[in-house]
């Protein structure tokens, strides 16, 4: 048990990790391509009240990701359709083969929170609640061990931080980095931190990971001329994973977001 389970909150453990025995891995384990998209529970910002899984979709299979962090996503939820399960459909959609859905709040009747979705198998899924207070929305900690094959496997770990202040997504940055740091695997951690990258939350995951945009990270909010970096992609230096690229999608229909994208070398 690391130190933030013990300390705030019991460990969840993974209830939606959707599993296909006979899928096929896909060959390439030397170079690894990721994605991180706050998806706006699927609805385009310029027509209210639709849902549109195909947009989506289409963004991350034009992405060629092999491994995706999505942000606000809705499970059986009234806004978005009682019987849309959109972790699971939005996988399908793009062909991977395995996704993982973690709640962060009760809604609508149904469940909203984040997703991981990727094309090699995961397992060791685990949601841990972060510190919040009240007034604000509970936040959440998704992981999966995913296996590349060729004895090969990462950590994997996607957020979705508090927008209300700097102080509580320092307070939440902090819950991550202890939860993460003594992982003996390769880490990737990603998602809408909610912060940009002056930030003490930024500031702070920095000492533990690298950004995969070393030099500038390009703005990810508003779609529209776009003027903060608030979506990152962050991993661990010197245990075999190395940035080949880094990349803002300049994508302005699906969501209210850009989508992050970063190619790796897998030693």
């Amino acid at each position: 048990m690391n130190l933030f389970s013990s300390i705030y909150l019991p460990l969840f453990i993974s209830v939606g990790l959707s599993f296909c025995q006979n899928a096929p891995l896909p060959e390439k384990v030397d170079q690894l391509t990721v994605l991180s998209y706050n998806i706006h529970h699927s609805n385009p910002p310029s027509i209210p009240d639709s849902i549109d899984l195909k947009a989506i979709a289409k963004v991350i299979i034009e992405s060629e990701a092999e491994i995706v962090g999505l942000q606000e996503v809705d499970v059986f939820t009234k806004r978005s359709g009682s019987s849309v399960h959109m972790a699971k459909e939005l996988a399908e959609l793009a062909g991977f083969d395995y996704y993982y859905f973690s709640k962060g709040i009760d809604f609508q009747g149904g469940e909203y929170g984040t997703a991981i979705i990727s094309k090699y198998p995961m397992s060791l899924t685990e949601t841990i609640p972060l510190p919040g207070k009240e007034g604000t929305e509970p936040r959440t900690l998704s992981l999966a061990t995913i296996d590349l094959g060729k004895g090969k496997s990462l950590l994997f770990a996607n957020t979705h931080m508090d927008f209300s202040s700097d102080s509580l997504a320092l307070v939440q940055a902090k819950a991550i980095t202890e939860t993460l740091k003594s992982s003996e695997l390769p880490l990737i951690l990603m998602g809408d931190m909610n912060s940009t990258p002056e930030s003490p939350a930024i500031q702070l995951f920095e000492t533990y990971l690298a950004q995969s945009c070393p030099d500038f990270c390009p703005p990810t909010i508003p779609v529209i001329n776009p003027k903060k970096t608030i979506d990152f992609i962050l991993y661990s230096e010197g245990k075999g994973l190395n940035v080949v690229s880094h990349e803002v999608i300049s994508e302005t229909y699906a969501s209210d977001h850009l989508p992050v994208k970063a190619v790796f070398e897998i030693e």
